[in-house]
């Protein structure tokens, strides 16, 4: 059994998003099964270098709808409210070893349209501030194995 998670995106993000699917299921998908056929059409497959590449990139491409439709199926698009809570589709200031940071707490999805650091939900800080409020502490421990304390400063909605 899988877990899902929901996903907070921008309504531009979504809509990119959206688009790439629409491109890898129809167009995309059907240009390489063209080429996988016109491949086989040459003979011997044992050696054939374009039909290997091209079965490659259908199982990426394949990989990408998947990805795609799963991560569209558990979307929340909008802003969350703004009760400063840390959730995701916020911009939090944080304090960490004495200097402060301003990040987007959300989908790597949203990075192409910020210039903000964007960490995930499911990353060790996004895990561990889930749910703070403005003046809550956490912390967590770093892949190096260091503890690390973070203090929410402030919590507002991305507005995009």
């Amino acid at each position: 059994m899988t877990t899902s998670t929901v996903t907070w995106l921008t309504q531009e993000a979504h809509d990119r998003l959206q688009a790439e699917l629409e491109h890898l299921s129809g167009p995309a998908r059907q240009e390489i099964t063209d080429r996988i056929a016109a491949a086989r059409d040459e003979g011997d497959l044992k050696e054939n270098g374009g039909y290997h590449a091209a079965r490659e990139e259908q199982a990426k491409n394949e990989a990408r709808i998947r990805e795609l439709t799963e991560k569209l199926r558990n979307v929340r698009i909008g802003t969350p409210a703004d009760d400063g809570v840390v959730e995701a589709g916020m911009i939090v200031t944080a304090e960490m070893f004495g200097d402060e940071m301003v990040f987007l707490l959300g989908s790597r999805e949203i990075g192409e349209t910020t210039d903000l650091d964007v960490y995930s939900e499911q990353s060790p800080l996004g895990a561990a501030i889930s749910g703070k409020k403005v003046g809550d502490s956490a912390s967590y421990t770093a892949p190096n194995g260091k503890e690390i304390t973070v203090k929410i400063k402030d919590a507002k909605p991305y507005q995009g």
